[in-house]
């Protein structure tokens, strides 16, 4: 009997007894019933202050504030821990969405200061403490105006739209949209790394700079000129920019536009946070194709047009080359950025080997090197089909590149930029690489032509290292 009354042995017991209670507690619904008990028990101690947010205001339209806290409520990790919570599967593979349910009370804690949340049909309403009211409640509106507006922008699916022919007076609705899913990316253009973080870093100043610009009495957009010869990565490039900035595309084709107030008019009807593009400018402008005048340009480019609607926008304008283009055109202000896209020579080969074929060095390289320093090259995107097309053989794939160098390369990296050898017509890479090559033997050319579809929306191309970056605009083209 004296066991029963040793102290250890009663502190070992209730030990025992609180770990089988705190068992049963979590195993069993119990755990719910002292939670709700509890809290209406602590209720009686505090005065609380209700405020109702509807879905829909008095116009029956809805309620923004209403979809910024369903959205932050969805986010807190207390959905798990309450009683009921709705589950849903996501837009991503195997994701599952946790999604408040009707009657649902959700406990957040801000600044030390406990808040409840109770989800009524068409309504969310925020009960707070009187005490806490004064000290809490309008930064924690804005908390949650910040946190929700980060999740939308996380979450916000972009879009590419592309222009369509206006019918007669039907003048709405110009922009016709379609998911933005290409791939590209800062980290997988092939462009040197000095430049790429000037780059980044140019955009990420933008992003922070609306009251700076405000203060200068300026538009908060930013202009990029794009130049060098196709298939250096351009299109690749402003890819990788909006999905960097995660903002739609705005894809202007010039020779759908009817006349300037056609081209203001798209404008208008595009939205802020996007990356306006207008690819092959100087084409348009040396040839005249399109109904589109040369001040009606200029006024898209920096006029009262775009201090109206222009705001939180990038520009993108591309351009074989500029030196025959006007100046106003280039000057700064209308271009503030301008990067030049030339030919591949050894560093984009290496960056290139490394994205398509894992290949950090190899023994065929030094020949390689060889061949660009002696003059030969050719763009990103031819290199990177001949690598797609022998992938699964990287010294086949090394050696179609070495080939294709000399035969097709030669003199285009010093002399003859961008352009072909006209004298025996367009390269075929079939009848040029032989049998032993491995580029798709007798049906090469057709080959080549079928993989360049799967180039995506903005005509997936490899890029390459560019050698000016001009921040005001006025550099002209370094050699």
């Amino acid at each position: 009997m004296t066991i029963l009354y040793n102290p250890f042995f009663l502190l070992f017991i209730t030990f025992v007894f609180l770990f089988l209670f705190r068992v049963v507690l979590i195993k069993t619904e119990l755990i719910f019933t002292v939670k709700k008990k509890w809290r209406l028990f602590e209720d009686c101690f505090h005065v609380y202050q209700l405020f109702k947010v509807p879905k829909f205001n008095e116009s029956m339209q809805r309620n923004q504030l209403y979809h910024k806290v369903f959205v932050y409520l969805n986010s807190l990790t207390s959905v798990e821990d309450s009683d009921f919570t709705n589950l849903f599967t996501g837009k991503k593979p195997n994701e599952i969405l946790l999604r408040l349910d009707p009657n649902q009370i959700i406990e957040d804690d801000f600044l030390g200061a406990k808040i409840l949340w109770i989800n009524e049909d068409n309504n969310l309403v925020l009960k707070i403490r009187k005490a806490d009211k004064r000290r809490v409640l309008r930064p924690y509106l804005q908390h949650i105006h910040s946190i929700s507006d980060d999740l939308d922008e996380k979450k916000r699916d972009l879009k590419l739209y592309m222009n369509v022919v206006g019918h007669g007076d039907d003048q709405k609705g110009r922009w016709r949209c379609v998911p933005f899913t290409h791939p590209s990316t800062f980290e997988t253009i092939a462009m040197e790394s000095d430049l790429k973080n000037k780059v980044k870093s140019d955009l990420e100043s933008f992003l922070k700079a609306k009251q700076y610009y405000h203060r200068l009495g300026r538009v908060w957009k930013r202009s990029y000129l794009l130049y060098g010869p196709s298939g250096t990565g351009k299109s690749s490039f402003i890819a990788a920019l909006a999905n960097f900035l995660s903002y739609d595309v705005y894809d202007i084709d010039l020779s759908k536009v009817s006349d300037d107030s056609d081209l203001k008019l798209l404008l208008l009807q595009s939205s802020a946070k996007s990356v306006i593009v207008i690819e092959d400018l100087d084409r348009y402008l040396s040839e005249k194709s399109t109904a589109v005048s040369l001040s009606g340009i200029l006024n898209f480019m920096d006029g009262m047009l775009t201090s109206n609607c222009g705001e939180e926008r990038v520009m993108v304008f591309t351009m074989n080359g500029k030196d025959h283009v006007d100046q106003a055109v280039l000057r700064p202000g209308r271009i503030d950025v301008h990067i030049h896209f030339p030919l591949c020579d050894f560093t984009a080969f290496k960056t290139l080997a490394n994205s398509y074929l894992g290949l950090k060095d190899h023994k065929l390289f030094p020949q390689v090197e060889e061949i660009f320093q002696n003059g030969s090259s050719l763009s990103p995107a031819e290199i990177g089909e001949l690598m797609i097309a022998n992938r699964n053989s990287p010294s086949r794939a090394l050696k179609s590149v070495i080939h294709a160098l000399q035969t097709d390369g030669d003199g285009r990296g010093a002399l003859n930029i961008g352009r072909r050898s006209t004298e025996n017509g367009p390269r075929k890479l079939s009848g040029e690489m032989g049998e032993g090559s491995g580029v798709f033997g007798k049906e090469g050319a057709n080959a080549v032509k079928e993989f360049k579809k799967l180039y995506g929306l903005l005509r997936v191309k490899s890029s390459r290292k560019s050698q000016s970056f001009d921040l005001n605009g006025d550099q002209k083209e370094g050699g």
